[in-house]
């Protein structure tokens, strides 16, 4: 099949094949005609499949039909998604699609000055690709309208669920005109999803290509168990073998992945960083530089782990396992891009053994040890017996204790009694 048998506008399959798009993907071919037929959607895939062409493009082959001007501050078409990076990937996505037509694409998110962006809505647009927060300062200034908005997109709307946007969504949703289009596209499928659709779609088709929480088939993935003060020189070594690649590091906080970047920019790595510390045009920068080449590092908490399309990403790594299950396949779904191969490689420490039990059962999946072997849960701490300190455990003196550690080294130990795992909702805050 090619994109010629779904009946998108001539202009539209002649912009796709200018940039070597000939074949539409499996999410594309599914979606598509059911779009473009007027259907809601709701779209279960995998980072990286194609979505935003999935509902960008029967999007766009619908406004230029319509061939109508917007009236002042309005948008005929709005798309929602939970990240700076995603909305930008969006718009870029969409210009590309668009460019030669009379169809606007305008980008709103925060971090960036919003006097320029509500100049860009005096006139109105068709397309109006926003972060909610962004979205729900220009509506309070009576910047941009929404009556006249006859599509709408949710993008990754499980992170949206997840970072808490639903709330937002709660008072945009009844702004946007009656009479309207809505797709919803994700690539898990929690429980609160279902109600979501019940909310804001009307008798959906449901398309999904591969099972929520699979990864990409062409990633090669493997974990290393090792102790949490070991893993900045087992980083080092595994980057040193690859320095002319591009590797993502993903982890947890603003702070620790700040730090990590300093601490790799000091072993003479060429590296950057991007987190919610960072302004929207630092972000913009690091992944520009990133993408260029010109660094070959790029550390990131999970602001970056959907958003972020550049194909030559070899190698992913997770200094911090994520506590959020799917965030896993989102980090690694950065590789392998466009049929590509890639390494997913997890450095885990004792205290999150928890994580990557979570991530294993999500996928359905046991990961490849690399290195070490699998952390035994800590023991309760022991009353202190006569003479020394409390009991350790522990590997044997002079060799190589839990999960190869080397000589010598003290264990990782977590917090007593077993591995707990911290509550979602503050590590959450963290990452952003």
């Amino acid at each position: 099949m090619d994109f010629d048998m779904l009946g998108l506008a001539p202009r539209l399959i002649a912009k796709l094949a200018e940039n070597g798009i000939t074949d539409p993907t499996p999410i594309q071919a599914q979606a598509i005609p059911h779009a473009m037929n007027g259907r809601d959607v709701m779209g279960l895939a995998q980072t990286g499949t194609g979505k935003t062409a999935a509902f960008g493009l029967p999007m766009l082959d619908a406004l230029l039909k319509d061939g109508g001007r917007p009236s002042p501050k309005s948008a005929k078409a709005l798309i929602l998604a939970p990240t700076r990076e995603l909305a930008k990937q969006i718009a870029d996505n969409l210009t590309m699609y668009a460019e030669g037509s009379h169809l606007k694409i305008v980008l709103v998110v925060g971090g960036a000055g919003i006097t320029g962006q509500i100049r860009k809505l005096e006139k109105g647009t068709a397309v109006l690709v926003a972060t909610p927060g962004r979205l729900l300062d220009l509506i309070d200034r009576r910047a941009v309208r929404l009556d006249e908005t006859r599509f709408l997109v949710l993008d990754e709307a499980d992170q949206m669920l997840d970072l808490g946007f639903i709330h937002a969504l709660r008072r945009i949703a009844p702004l946007l005109a009656k009479e309207r289009q809505t797709m919803l596209f994700s690539a898990t499928m929690p429980k609160q999803m279902a109600e979501l659709s019940e909310a804001y779609l009307s008798n959906p088709i449901r398309v999904q290509v591969n099972p929520p929480g699979k990864a990409a088939d062409k990633i090669e993935q493997c974990v290393h168990f090792v102790g949490a003060a070991a893993k900045m020189d087992l980083l080092v070594d595994l980057l040193d073998k690859h320095r002319d690649e591009l590797a993502l590091v993903f982890g947890r906080t603003k702070h620790g992945m700040e730090k990590l970047s300093r601490n790799l920019a000091a072993k003479g790595f060429a590296v950057t960083a991007i987190h919610g510390n960072k302004s929207q045009g630092q972000r913009e920068r690091a992944i520009q530089e990133f993408r260029d080449g010109k660094v070959r590092v790029l550390v990131a908490t999970d602001v970056a782990a959907r958003g972020l399309d550049i194909p030559g990403v070899k190698h992913v790594y997770n200094y911090e396992l994520p506590n959020v299950p799917e965030n896993y396949v989102h980090r690694i779904g950065r590789t392998a891009r466009a049929g590509a191969d890639g390494m997913a490689i997890a450095l885990c420490a004792p205290d999150e053994m928890g994580y990557l039990s979570d991530i294993e059962k999500a996928m359905k999946a046991s990961i490849p040890v690399a290195s070490g072997r699998p952390w035994d849960p800590v023991a309760p701490e022991q009353p202190k017996r006569r003479g020394g300190g409390p009991r350790r455990s522990g590997g044997k003196p002079g060799g190589h204790g839990q999960a190869g550690r080397p000589a010598g080294a003290k264990p990782a130990m977590g917090k007593p009694g077993g591995f707990k795992r911290r509550g979602a909702k503050g590590d959450r805050a963290a990452r952003a």
